[in-house]
């Protein structure tokens, strides 16, 4: 029984103990242990631990064991982002973006989404070729947005296999090719994008890049009025003849 007891004992004590390690710390983040895990991320992003820095930034941008302080998670992100992290690469270059925690800098935004793109990230990916695409931060270059959202495009994120194909529809910063944009606003449909959907639809109605089909237009129309596409409602509405609101019935 003394056995039984102090091992019960040595058990409570363990549990109350703080987490010493990165994993310790997740463990108690995860079993809802917040402010434990918080502590423990302090101490290690206090050390220089890239990962926990991370971690410790979400904690305050969440307020998460810790005051909500956009302006300290994005010192913790820029410390964990200086040490390589992509996805604080991303999420500080978000922070400059909208101007959160940090002066917006648009230039500052392209320069930490390139960093994180160049390891791969395709979140980073992605937004680094809306700005060459929009032009924000000073750095306009349609053949640039073509070549990160083609990144982001072949793994499979579906805004930039829409924005790729829109890029091949117009013919800026590629060769215009109207199959092409096909091709990436099917993969952006099929991933559900209704933007694609409806961009789908409309070259089948018109047979630009496909073989002309008013029923595949319609089929497609359909798919981007039911996620409330007003656009494809109407032109469902045109093409069937139904003109009641709403998604017309089949």
């Amino acid at each position: 029984m003394k056995r039984i007891a102090l091992a019960v004992v040595l058990l409570i004590f363990a549990a109350t103990l703080p987490a010493q390690t990165y994993d310790e710390a997740v463990a108690a983040y995860q079993q809802g242990k917040i402010f434990i895990a918080a502590q423990a991320f302090i101490k290690l992003a206090e050390k220089g631990e890239a990962k926990a820095q991370l971690m410790l930034g979400d904690m305050y941008s969440n307020g998460e064991g810790v005051p909500q302080d956009d302006a300290e998670a994005a010192r913790w992100y820029q410390k964990a982002a200086d040490q390589g992290d992509a996805r604080a690469q991303f999420t500080l270059g978000n922070m400059y973006s909208t101007g959160r925690g940090v002066p917006q800098d648009k230039s500052e935004a392209v320069l930490w989404y390139r960093k994180a793109a160049e390891q791969g990230l395709v979140e980073a990916q992605f937004n680094l070729g809306v700005m060459y695409d929009t032009g924000e931060g000073d750095v306009r270059d349609k053949a640039e947005a073509a070549r990160w959202y083609s990144e982001a495009a072949e793994r499979g994120n579906a805004r930039a296999q829409f924005n790729l194909g829109s890029l091949y529809f117009k013919g800026e910063g590629v060769s215009q090719d109207k199959a092409k944009a096909a091709r990436w606003y099917r993969r952006a449909a099929n991933l559900g994008l209704a933007e694609a959907q409806f961009a789908l639809g409309l070259l089948y109605e018109n047979g630009e890049g496909v073989s002309q089909d008013k029923a595949e237009a319609v089929r497609w129309y359909r798919m981007a009025a039911e996620q409330g596409n007003a656009k494809a409602q109407a032109n469902l509405r045109r093409l069937t003849g139904d003109q009641t609101s709403g998604v017309p019935k089949p």
